[in-house]
């Protein structure tokens, strides 16, 4: 290792492996930042169980029906963010254990996002999540430790100070901890999307919500959104947010989406489209990546909901993560199925969501992606 830096790291162009469609191609001109999106966060090494028919009782042993690991914390968002096309830096800690090497492994190579600004740390072993889903939501036991300080751990010019030059920055929020990096980003020019964690103190004082004020657009869920500004309808929740930054999106688990565009007073509402979810891990990760792919684009407002909506629900139908999110090749096959029904709820579908036409290309160009393994590791024949 050099430096910090695994000696084989080869920079790679941000969203090499991720998709042929590039959905901001006819909006890149020359001198535009060589990065659509950077984010800055923690990667866990998630291991995930589903197909559980319920809880794990205490004393007994459970089996599950189906099992996969995969990079996830912020790993999650910068993988469907790849996914869509866009082209995603992430500066990380990864430890120098076997984990942190199949994370980086599946990132770097298998996601093609741009690790430049990642480095391993030598003697800290990789933070690691194990997921359990089942009745539609999942339960999550965690362990890792604080990473060293980032002085420490990423040279100067970007995280924690200001990050390079990029169309966007996504940031998780935590109540009551200052993310120095979004003003210098914001400065710069960055179009700043953030969610926000939960708050454990049990405050929801809405001064608590360091950074908002850099923000385009603020996505909590719902629970979040009502909490802090003590309302009890997600819309209002949105209506009252979109007083603090201009764009409020609410996600409201199976009943939808809405947003308030509180520069312009344009609201919009989405409902969710029903399907059988097999693990809800990082499905809001998803939803903020699809979003921030058709806000890039410059999509009208509904469409960006829906949008967002449509890549989560297909997430949710796969294990895992980072690498249940889906890819245009997906996207393409659920349009071109819903498309084929002439009957039934898809006439509701057809009509939200035709706005696709214009975007998918023709479906012998949205060829299914090179995906990074969901485990930690098979070994290569030689």
């Amino acid at each position: 290792m050099i430096g910090g830096r695994r000696e084989d790291q080869q920079p790679t162009r941000p969203g090499a492996a991720a998709a042929a469609l590039d959905p901001l191609a006819a909006l890149r001109a020359p001198g535009d930042p060589a990065t659509d999106v950077y984010l800055t966060g923690t990667v866990f090494l998630d291991i995930i169980f589903t197909g559980l028919d319920s809880a794990p009782v205490r004393g007994t042993e459970s089996w599950a029906r189906g099992m996969g690991s995969s990079p996830g914390g912020v790993a999650n968002m910068a993988t469907a963010l790849a996914r869509l096309g866009l082209r995603t830096s992430l500066a990380a800690a990864f430890g120098d254990d076997m984990y942190g090497e199949y994370c980086w492994d599946a990132l770097d190579r298998g996601e093609g996002i741009d690790l430049t600004l990642s480095r391993t740390v030598p003697g800290w072993h990789s933070p690691v999540t194990v997921s359990m889903a089942y009745e539609g939501e999942r339960t999550m036991v965690s362990h890792g430790h604080e990473a060293p300080q980032p002085e420490n751990v990423f040279d100067g010019g970007h995280a924690p100070g200001c990050p390079p030059a990029s169309r966007a920055c996504v940031a998780s929020l935590v109540p009551g901890r200052r993310e120095g990096w979004l003003a210098c980003a914001a400065a710069r020019g960055s179009r700043i999307f953030a969610d926000v964690g939960w708050d454990d103190s049990g405050r929801w004082d809405p001064a608590d919500l360091e950074g908002i004020e850099h923000c385009e657009a603020f996505l909590p869920n719902a629970e979040e959104a009502m909490r802090y500004t003590r309302t009890s309808d997600p819309r209002a929740a949105a209506r009252k947010l979109a007083e603090r930054v201009p764009l409020a999106v609410v996600t409201m688990g199976s009943e939808g989406a809405c947003a308030v565009d509180g520069r312009t007073g344009e609201s919009a509402e989405v409902p969710a489209i029903a399907v059988e979810a097999l693990d809800p891990t990082g499905a809001g990760d998803v939803f903020v990546a699809g979003f921030v792919t058709g806000t890039l684009a410059e999509w009208p407002l509904t469409d960006r909901l829906a949008f967002a909506g449509l890549t989560a629900a297909l997430s949710v139908q796969e294990f895992g993560g980072s690498l249940s999110a889906p890819g245009w090749a997906e996207i393409a096959a659920w349009w071109q199925q819903v498309r084929r029904c002439t009957a039934g709820a898809p006439a509701g579908l057809r009509r939200q969501y035709a706005f696709l036409d214009a975007v998918l290309p023709a479906a012998d160009r949205c060829s299914p992606l090179a995906r990074a393994v969901p485990t930690i590791g098979f070994r290569r024949p030689a």
